[in-house]
């Protein structure tokens, strides 16, 4: 399983620092949604030129105008976008025709999607990957991933998954052999007083 370091409610510099601070231990570094708002497309760009054997996540949240986001995203370096799975079809199919063309790859963000048949839908248009996400705001109100949302992609071919919302040292092995290849962390890292050492806890938790 890879850990995805998940970036947002950081500034430009913390994010920088807590990147130097736990590369040795991630393998996927996520520009959040609340960051690329505020920085732009140019924090992506700089991220990859620092760090050009990891993978990059651009966390769009595309719900519209797939094409122009998608350029966006993959002109500026990124080597996976996300939309969102309430998207309309076809611009889940644009921007998967322009990652296709950059050789990168689409995440289709589950947030707030309760119906297998839709993920099935998408799983037909030929994207890459699915996130499960309970989002900041639920995961205040006590919410978590549970079977329930597992049971959303259980069974799909050709496709990979990855989790996000509340992952940590003592959740993640709840994924463990359950088909997830990658766990998004945030908060559990960029929080804690010392991120590499709680990035260096959750690699160990994952191959313990």
């Amino acid at each position: 399983m890879k850990i995805q370091l998940a970036l947002d409610r950081l500034t430009k510099d913390e994010c920088f620092h807590i990147v130097r601070e736990t590369m040795d231990f991630i393998d996927w570094i996520e520009i959040g949604t609340g960051i690329i708002k505020e920085y732009g497309m140019s924090i992506v760009k700089e991220m990859k030129n620092l760090y050009p054997d990891k993978m990059i996540v651009a966390d769009m949240k595309t719900c519209d105008a797939g094409k122009h986001e998608a350029e966006q995203a993959f002109r500026a370096g990124a080597d996976v976008m996300t939309v969102m799975g309430f998207a309309n079809n076809q611009t889940i199919l644009d921007a998967l025709e322009v990652a296709r063309s950059y050789n990168k790859q689409v995440m289709i963000d589950l947030l707030e999607i309760k119906e297998k048949e839709r993920v099935e839908e998408l799983n037909r248009l030929g994207v890459d990957f699915f996130c499960l996400h309970i989002g900041k705001d639920s995961q205040l109100q006590g919410e978590s991933i549970k079977e329930g949302q597992m049971k959303l992609v259980s069974g799909l071919e050709l496709v990979h998954i990855a989790v996000a919302g509340g992952v940590n040292e003592d959740s993640v092995g709840n994924f463990l052999n359950k088909a997830i290849q990658v766990a998004i962390v945030g908060s559990a890292i960029t929080k804690s007083d010392n991120p590499s050492e709680a990035a260096k806890r959750m690699r160990e938790a994952i191959h313990s």
